[in-house]
């Protein structure tokens, strides 16, 4: 039987994709027209869920997307890690109501300096894992 994970870290990562693809978005925060990666990884920085939206989309509004189509996946789910990204009036209130469990926000507390947040590594390891290994093409197509 397969364990259910309790603790999940969740981040977005906008890329760059080719000027011929039919989908994609700008995201001026990030000055990158492409799309974005939503991804919610358990400690070990395997990921349960991943969803690809155009660049556009807020981290916010990915992520409410990714939890709704794995929420019956991720039901065991009783802690969200997310970074200040996802701030926002109802963020936390509704990641709740899709999956019932608690957000925790780690944010930055000086600007300009390096600064490693708690478990935030984990996810940021996962994206470079993703880079090399996944056709987002084939994902996005559901192959």
């Amino acid at each position: 039987m397969q364990e259910m994970m309790s603790f999940c870290i969740v981040d977005a990562q906008s890329v760059k994709n080719t000027d011929t693809a039919e989908n994609k978005g700008y995201d001026a925060g990030k000055k990158i027209s492409g799309i974005k990666r939503h991804i919610a990884v358990d400690t070990q920085g395997l990921p349960h869920t991943i969803c690809i939206t155009t660049a556009n989309v807020t981290d916010i509004a990915g992520a409410e997307l990714m939890f709704e189509a794995a929420k019956d996946n991720l039901i065991a789910v009783q802690n969200v890690l997310v970074d200040g990204g996802y701030r926002g009036e109802n963020s936390a209130e509704t990641v709740n109501e899709i999956l019932n469990e608690t957000v925790e926000i780690v944010k930055r507390n000086e600007l300009h300096s390096f600064l490693i947040l708690p478990k935030r590594w984990i996810v940021d390891r996962s994206f470079s894992w993703l880079e090399k290994c996944v056709d987002y093409g084939k994902i996005a197509r559901g192959l």
